[in-house]
């Protein structure tokens, strides 16, 4: 194959169920790309676990398969970007190098009654303080603490000096390396309830209440930062490895939500929702979570972030096991079958429900089913859901920061979805925008590398116009508001279900009625 011209960088992006290495040029479009899925480890109920060596293997599998198919010259790739999916841990051993045990990723429920604990031992706010984190076995403290008290090899290498812990930018960063970085970003660090984002360190009084030590943790870093090479072994040559993200907020930098305002979600299994508060760090009163962005220029630039637990995960239930629809790109043609959802709503609490409500007891429910009540009524219901949890927490952002947001960026898989776009434009009254690159996600963490590098491909993220299409609302207030009503009846019934007959009946939404 001819090799082709130009300057690269090479983003990897490793996500929950794949790994993705893209190449991007100059202009900052995709000239190669490679993906690779890995196992997902289900020990027990509620519990989710992946094999380091099945990511790691991966991850060199999509380096090399990326710049082959492409026809890229390893000596034209200028640097390179890590992007990640957040507070999943893993352990290693320092001498060896080989991992202790699973990683314990972000979903995994195991230590849910922990946190139960540190709220009744009054500890959530002052780790919301320090952390812009709520007790919840999503974040990583937990997770760790639970490696040491239950893994003997992990216990034992501590015990030595020699436990290596980190989320998986840190055992890549390690790995690629070959053992001579041990380092991590401000944004996967603001996920661990360890990092003290107003200081900009690991907080000694948490990592005491976690019983973990200060050296078993890597080094922290601004995102846009040279953090050493990749091994000459993996492509020939030392590739500069000069940004580093977690998943979501390297999307919302390669939606160009650098400014104070700027709002992006993301479709993954979940859906993601941040908004850029710029230098300010805004404590929500609203069930959201303060967190840091990525920033090339090393300065605190915070956001705040609402977490939906049931997004795209929500199409997949469709497909794989109530069987409504073969394919999850079906789902928009037997939405827009029927005019409207009949009045049946779907709430996919199926693990919970997450901001603004951290309700991990309400359960999924569907409301509103009539005789006459189809297929087609109920696949509508569950891509309208998805809008309707992005809204509760556009809604509580703005009650938090004062911000409307006219705008709101869009990318993932779902956002291929038009149907389920116009039904956010209704449903937020914002414009929702999808770019033409839906990888933002890479794309961010490319833009940080070739920033931080300042090569040819610096100038990747001054492309003007980025956007594919622009949806616009379309419904009026009265409307919009009757289906909000109908939507908040039935999360109260969710959560009902889920604690009995304490709960409340009628709709009460975390920001107030």
């Amino acid at each position: 194959m001819e090799k082709k011209g130009g300057k690269f960088v090479l983003a990897l992006d490793q996500g929950t169920t794949s790994t993705r290495a893209i190449l991007f040029d100059e202009r900052g479009g995709i000239a190669a790309s490679a993906q690779r899925e890995f196992r997902q480890i289900y020990p027990q109920p509620g519990w989710v676990e992946h094999n380091p060596a099945d990511i790691l293997g991966s991850v060199y599998g999509v380096i090399g398969e990326a710049v082959a198919s492409g026809g890229i010259d390893p000596a034209d790739i200028e640097a390179m970007g890590i992007t990640n999916q957040r507070e999943t841990v893993v352990v290693w051993d320092s001498e060896t190098r080989e991992p202790l045990c699973n990683a314990i990723v972000w979903q995994c429920r195991r230590t849910a009654q922990d946190c139960r604990a540190l709220c009744a031992e009054g500890k959530n706010e002052a780790i919301y303080r320090k952390t812009g984190l709520r007790p919840d076995a999503y974040f990583s403290a937990t997770k760790l603490r639970w490696i040491l008290e239950h893994v003997p090899a992990a216990r034992a290498a501590a015990e030595k000096g020699r436990l290596r812990a980190g989320t998986v930018d840190t055992y890549l960063l390690y790995c690629l390396s070959g053992g001579r970085i041990f380092a991590t970003d401000c944004t996967n660090a603001s996920r661990t309830m360890l990092y003290d984002i107003h200081r900009r360190d690991w907080d000694d009084e948490l990592l005491s209440l976690f019983s973990l030590r200060r050296e078993m943790l890597p080094a922290v870093f601004p995102s846009g930062h040279m953090f050493g090479t990749t091994s000459r072994e993996i492509l020939g040559r030392e590739i500069p490895i000069c940004g580093v993200a977690g998943d979501q907020q390297a999307a919302l930098y390669g939606q160009r939500c650098t400014r104070r305002g700027g709002a992006k979600c993301t479709f993954g299994t979940g859906c993601f929702l941040l908004c850029n508060t710029g230098r300010e760090s805004v404590a929500s009163r609203h069930g959201l979570l303060t967190t840091l962005a990525a920033d090339e220029e090393g300065k605190p630039v915070y956001a705040l972030e609402g977490s939906v637990f049931t997004g795209g995960a929500a199409v997949q239930w469709l497909r794989d096991e109530m069987r409504l629809i073969r394919t999850a790109s079906e789902s928009e043609q037997a939405a827009l079958a029927v005019p409207d959802s009949g009045g049946v709503y779907v709430v996919p609490a199926f693990v919970g429900l997450g901001a603004p409500y951290w309700d991990s007891d309400a359960r999924g429910t569907i409301c509103g089913i009539t005789r006459g009540t189809s297929r087609e009524h109920i696949v509508r219901a569950t891509l309208e859901s998805v809008a309707y949890q992005c809204y509760d927490v556009l809604k509580a952002m703005t009650a938090d920061t004062g911000l409307r947001f006219a705008r709101l960026a869009v990318d993932g898989g779902a956002s291929a979805n038009n149907f389920l776009m116009q039904f956010l434009a209704d449903i937020t009254g914002a414009e929702i925008v999808r770019p033409r690159v839906v990888e933002t996600t890479a794309l961010g963490v490319a833009m940080l590398a070739a920033k931080t590098h300042g090569g040819r491909t610096a100038v990747m993220s001054a492309q003007p116009d980025y956007a594919e299409r622009i949806f616009v609302p379309q419904i009026g207030a009265d409307a919009r508001d009757k289906l909000l009503e109908g939507w908040h009846t039935a999360v109260s019934r969710a959560r009902w279900q889920g604690h009995g007959f304490g709960q409340a009946e009628t709709p009460t939404p975390p920001w107030g009625t």
